[in-house]
């Protein structure tokens, strides 16, 4: 068993000198961090090794080399770098998931060689993969690569991260190919993200535009679970402390203060984008200059933009405002003697990086959105003596751990400038304690770790799928089922009605008790060993109505009421309704604009009911309803639990397992069967003892222990256990 991580680009950079082939390692955060997996045993490292696929005389020495080093490149061709690269995944997927949809472009191109290349990545991956490996897949473009892999191995273990923002639903919508994203997206086990905020979009996104149940941030999907969870990516701190105190990045730093002499440096570093916020970093500076002309001469602003698709229209744009802005600042403030921007338009290395790192009084990162941002991070690590500020964009992924930081929102160019003189006017004692406490976390939250509780957290939602994945109840468990019946003295049976006893029928009413039913449970109670007993979501009254007459406990509205044979029916105390009021015209307008929906009020719940609506309409509304009132029922005590075609809202103390737990109590049963449908009875099945034989109908997502299709699964099974008796007496 090995890991392949997969990425758009391989962690290499392969350069032709005078026909030579030199083959370098990439430094990059993710390179450093995921070392530590694909360099170990047969692990691997597949995606795009940076050359054409048109220089094919060189692919079998680049992919002989690569192999040396656990690589295995994926070549592409001139014309997919510029359709599902640059096209869909920088001109589409891009400017949305960054809240820049005025920049995105829908081409059926773009997509249609999106589609390809992600069916290329998957074809690399079968040559490699094997039967229990673990595929790791990396950020947006390879969104469809999770699903493409689960269709021709389901069992397979997948993880997916995004390391850009994943936008609200309202943006993501406005992409034409949404459901085929998502979708694929969901065939990931785990799926990453830098912050909650990401989360919560993604999930939002799912639940409103594909007919997926959502509990908190786990997703139901084609039979399986899904799990989304925030994980903060952090940097190689060790990298950036020792880089340091190193004697190459000491001596840059001196040169650096030799040329700059006593003035504080602003140290600003981006690549070339309109997410970066650039130009109102450019803004808020020139702000700072007018109206505090006693900070001439005394700071600049050391300004890095690393090149990057400048050939794009809205790139090139970009860098000519930023020129002119740039010039305008030197031509009206600078001196003989300083000038206000150092602009620099290309990369640094590492070395030279540390030495700004090192020398800067003040690092400004105001990006207008981004995934998480690790400059912030790496200017952390390398203020070794605790001194320094971080001003840090709220819009910023690093903000939600980096709190000690000045936080501004970057679209304010005012409160930008106000941090600026904040930080160039900060105490030593404050900065010191500031610093401090982000290096603390920046060296605890490292790479490392990132990586660590990311594949941690992969195995538990694999061991949490296989616990509920229930078995199919066939020859050798119902031959187990069937012993131990025989072998009980004290049996007793719990039976959901709807979709478990009896089929679902577009007419609640007409869902009644058939003779064949009504003959099964005869037979079942006939026995002096067997206390059934029947849980239902129905009313109480139409379950006095079907079984009132027979010696049968029932549980009705999911536990509002009671009744043990030959007594009355109970209500569960401290209950109350006047919720009602406000939920009701909710579900009348959801009823209204669905046609074949109703409501059904219960005492203590109402119920918005879509089995007689067209197939898909019902899914779209149900997801809607439920996203409208999640917070509304949270905030009135009040619990919103999916069905089968149903959405019930009830008193959250209300409970199938709770109610039927208080039966378990009162007898010593050494025989404990549970039989289900729907979401109400995970309650049920999760408060039986681990020998009980649980079973879900219809699906093996379930905590019960094993599953039957369908209801006529069910009556067979109850008919064999009746015979059971007969055999025995």
């Amino acid at each position: 068993m090995k890991t392949i991580i997969v990425s758009n680009r391989l962690p290499v950079k392969i350069t032709n000198n005078n026909g030579e082939m030199e083959f370098r390692q990439s430094e990059g955060g993710l390179a450093t961090g995921l070392g530590s997996i694909y360099r170990q045993g047969n692990n691997m490292w597949l995606g795009w090794p940076g050359i054409e696929a048109a220089d094919e005389e060189n692919h079998d020495e680049i992919t002989a080399r690569l192999e040396k080093m656990n690589l295995y490149p994926v070549f592409l061709t001139q014309e997919e770098i510029s359709l599902y690269y640059e096209g869909f995944s920088n001109e589409t997927l891009w400017p949305i998931f960054h809240y820049h949809p005025t920049y995105a472009r829908y081409e059926q191109s773009y997509w249609d060689s999106y589609v390809e290349v992600n069916k290329k990545f998957k074809e690399a991956i079968f040559k490699i993969a094997e039967p229990g490996d673990t595929i790791w897949i990396h950020d947006y473009q390879l969104l469809l690569l999770p699903g493409m892999i689960r269709q021709e191995q389901p069992n397979i273990t997948i993880g997916f991260f995004l390391h850009i923002p994943f936008p609200s639903y309202e943006l993501f919508r406005l992409i034409p190919w949404r459901a085929e994203i998502l979708d694929n997206m969901l065939g990931a086990d785990l799926l990453g993200f830098h912050t909650f905020d990401d989360v919560r979009h993604f999930i939002s996104a799912v639940s409103r535009i594909l007919p997926v149940h959502t509990s908190a941030n786990e997703i139901s999907y084609n039979e399986r679970v899904v799990v989304a969870e925030t994980f903060p990516m952090g940097i190689d701190d060790k990298k950036f402390e020792s880089l340091a105190d190193s004697s190459e990045v000491l001596e840059n730093a001196a040169a650096l203060r030799e040329s700059f002499g006593s003035s504080k440096m602003i140290l600003s570093i981006d690549r070339l984008d309109y997410s970066k916020g650039i130009l109102q970093r450019l803004q808020a500076f020139d702000i700072l200059l007018q109206k505090n002309p006693e900070y001439i001469e005394k700071v600049f602003l050391y300004m890095i933009v690393v090149p990057s698709r400048d050939t794009v229209s809205q790139y090139k744009d970009l860098r000519d405002e930023i020129d002119k802005l740039v010039g305008n600042i030197n031509a009206r403030y600078r001196t003989l003697n300083w000038t206000p921007v150092n602009y620099y338009y290309r990369s640094f290395p590492v070395e030279m990086l540390s030495a700004l790192y090192k020398m800067a009084e003040v690092c400004l990162i105001s990006p207008m959105r981004d995934g998480m941002n690790l400059v912030s991070k790496e200017y952390v690590a390398s203020r070794t003596n605790n001194t320094g500020v971080l001003i840090l964009s709220e819009m910023a992924g690093a903000a939600k751990e980096l709190i000690d930081a000045v936080i501004v929102n970057p679209n304010n160019v005012g409160e930008v400038y106000r941090a600026i003189i904040e930080a160039l006017n900060m105490p030593l004692e404050e900065q010191q304690r500031r610093m401090q406490a982000m290096r603390e976390v920046v060296s605890k939250f490292n790479i490392r770790h990132w990586v660590k509780i990311y594949m941690d957290r992969l195995q538990e939602v694999k061991a949490m799928q296989g616990s509920m994945q229930a078995k199919h109840v066939e020859y050798q468990t119902l031959s187990l089922i069937e012993t131990q019946y025989s072998r009980a003295t004290r049996r007793i049976i719990f039976l959901d009605y709807d979709g478990t006893l009896v089929g679902f029928k577009s007419n609640i009413d007409l869902a009644f008790p058939d003779e064949d039913l009504y003959n099964i449970l005869q037979q079942l109670i006939a026995d002096p060993a067997n206390h059934v007993v029947i849980v239902s979501g129905r009313k109480y009254q139409t379950l006095e109505d079907w079984f009132g007459k027979m010696p049968i406990d029932m549980i009705a509205e999911h536990g509002v009421w009671q009744k043990h044979k030959d007594s009355e029916w109970i209500k569960m105390p401290g209950l109350y309704n006047q919720w009602k009021q406000d939920i009701r015209p909710i579900l009348e307008t959801y009823v209204d604009r669905t046609p074949g929906s109703f409501i059904e009020e219960k005492s203590y719940s109402l119920v918005w009911h879509y089995r007689k609506v067209e197939e898909g309409l019902g899914e779209l509304r149900a997801n809607d309803l439920m996203n409208t009132l999640r917070f509304i029922t949270v905030d009135r005590g009040l619990q919103m639990l999916p069905g089968n075609k149903v959405i019930e809202i009830k008193n959250v103390e209300v409970n199938k397992g709770k109610v039927a737990a208080t039966w378990l109590d009162n007898m010593n049963y050494d025989y404990v069967m549970a039989l289900g449908d729907d979401h109400t009875d995970e309650d049920m099945f999760k408060v039986m003892p681990e020998t009980a034989f649980t079973i879900k109908i219809g699906s093996n997502i379930s905590a019960a222990r094993f599953f039957l299709r369908d209801y006529k699964e069910v009556r067979r099974l109850l008919k064999s256990l009746a015979l059971k008796r007969s055999v025995n007496v």
